[in-house]
């Protein structure tokens, strides 16, 4: 695991775009396509808004859920809401491009065996995703893979639905889908994750974030969230 710590969150978001951003260029050079699965967060939506106007390829660009609250479309829950406003509204991506969790849909296993396959579609069977963009919870949790949850034991699925956290059900990818992926980018701010950044730069399993395969990672931390 590679750790960048800059001073504050805004310069994390700005870093983070620019790794995407760089990342999508070389992927699009070398296979004519970047898949990137992004996870929701008030720094990640600046981080987002700020890719918009790096040097993107968009064209050759997919882009996918990490996690997904089930609620109404539109709902301020939703990461896919925050998603439109601050990148979609604002790059040309065109709707077969965007692959959003199907969390609206009434039965919610076939719903993930869906979004499986949209994975497989777009990223290979089994699925490598290029880029996964993932957060730290003050609980050590990441995507919404929460403590004590049972889709942490599970193997044989790239996507499941959670049980209730923080009033909603979500849907996630789980630990095979995100430890196949070519880069994992940790953006890490706030002196209330400090614990827990900790925790993960140990690999430490008691946590769930601890548990995402680490030799492709990346995080990015401001000053506060590494304890200093």
């Amino acid at each position: 695991m590679e750790l960048e710590v800059l001073a504050d969150a805004d310069a994390v978001a700005a870093r983070g775009a620019a790794v995407i951003a760089a990342d999508a260029r070389a992927a699009v050079a070398a296979r004519g396509r970047f898949t990137l699965a992004v996870s929701g967060g008030r720094t990640p939506c600046v981080m987002l808004r700020l890719l918009a106007r790096e040097d993107v390829p968009w064209a050759g660009v997919h882009l996918l859920q990490v996690d997904e609250r089930v609620a109404p479309a539109g709902d301020v829950d939703r990461n896919l809401t925050h998603l439109g406003e601050s990148l979609l509204d604002r790059v040309p991506l065109r709707p077969e491009q965007i692959h959003a969790m199907p969390v609206e849909f009434p039965d919610l296993r076939i719903a993930t065996v869906r979004y499986a396959a949209t994975l497989a579609a777009v990223a290979g069977s089994p699925p490598v995703l290029d880029l996964v963009h993932l957060g730290l919870g003050p609980d050590g949790h990441t995507a919404s893979l929460v403590p004590d949850d049972p889709v942490l034991d599970i193997a044989g699925a790239d996507v499941a639905v959670t049980g209730v956290y923080q009033g909603r059900l979500r849907m996630t990818l789980t630990y095979p889908a995100l430890d196949r992926a070519r880069r994992i980018l940790w953006l890490v701010t706030g002196g209330e994750k400090a614990a827990m950044l900790a925790r993960l730069r140990k690999r430490d399993p008691g946590i769930p974030a601890g548990r995402v395969r680490q030799d492709a990672a990346v995080v990015l931390a401001d000053r506060a969230a590494t304890g200093a």
